[in-house]
């Protein structure tokens, strides 16, 4: 099995028509870029995925070959809208197959539910057999604990699979990354910097963007340019990202150059 390194790259997988069709909007977004920011990490990617398995086994592909550590939210249920288990199989060319810790939970599970009056423990009854099949993954699957109700994931290939439901998703991610990618927490330490400029086209700086990141290969170089709404003046935010002492120096050189092209730092008069 893959180990992470330092450099790996960190995408989320989003999975479920009803976020599409906008009948739920998604909350895994802001929440996965939180966890990551409070390690010292980042996502370089997203995708938001309809349930469909042949979509969602050739974009699964790609991912198991990029190399990168991939979080999974959605799909991984037992109804026939679920798809995202057989098509990680399907991508890995695996058979699925019960995990054994997943069945004993998903047992454990049934009896509690048994002791409130809810179902039967007897696992040959038609539900518990229907249950268990939360428990298939692809072959050398590794569970992921779900504290909320016992219904694990799975983790393969630097891949972490979760359900939908935040609840159980979050806390679920947050220990994958506090025990598997442990070792990636707060190696990269990243400085970002900005300034706002007033009076020049982006088109006038873009050239000294490029040259930036010729003489800085690690920084990146960034422009969000603002159109005035809400009564502002049109401005540029300019900025730099990257390991703090060269970052500094190519701040500096963005600084000197906006000024050099006849940037102003302070809005226009209202007229």
């Amino acid at each position: 099995m893959s180990a992470a390194h330092n450099n790996s790259r960190i995408g989320l997988i989003i999975v479920g028509d009803e976020i599409l069709s906008g009948r739920r909007q998604d909350k895994h977004f802001s929440k996965v870029v939180e966890l990551l920011s409070a390690r010292g990490l980042q996502l370089s990617w997203v995708e938001i995925l309809s349930d469909d398995r042949e979509l969602l086994t050739a974009a699964l592909k790609r991912s198991f070959a990029s190399g990168d550590v991939v979080l999974s939210c959605g799909g991984i249920g037992a109804t026939p809208d679920d798809h995202t288990r057989q098509a990680a199989g399907a991508a890995l060319g695996l058979p699925l197959a019960l995990h054994p810790e997943a069945a004993e939970q998903i047992r454990l599970r049934c009896v509690e539910n048994a002791e409130k009056g809810q179902g039967t423990a007897d696992m040959s009854a038609p539900e518990n057999q229907q249950r268990l099949q939360m428990g298939m993954f692809p072959a050398g699957s590794e569970i992921v604990p779900n504290p909320f109700n016992r219904i694990p994931g799975f983790f393969i290939r630097n891949h972490t699979f979760v359900p939908g439901f935040p609840v159980m998703a979050w806390p679920m991610l947050e220990w994958m990354l506090d025990t598997r990618y442990a070792h990636l927490h707060h190696k990269n330490q990243l400085a970002e910097h900005s300034f706002i400029v007033y009076g020049m086209p982006e088109s006038r700086i873009t050239p000294a963007l490029e040259t930036l990141e010729q003489k800085w290969p690690g920084v990146r170089a960034f422009s969000l340019p603002s159109v005035g709404e809400n009564g502002a003046s049109p401005h540029i935010e300019l900025g730099v990202k990257g390991e703090p002492e060269i970052a500094a120096q190519a701040l500096a050189f963005l600084r000197a150059e906006a000024e050099r092209l006849g940037a102003r730092y302070d809005p226009p008069a209202a007229k």
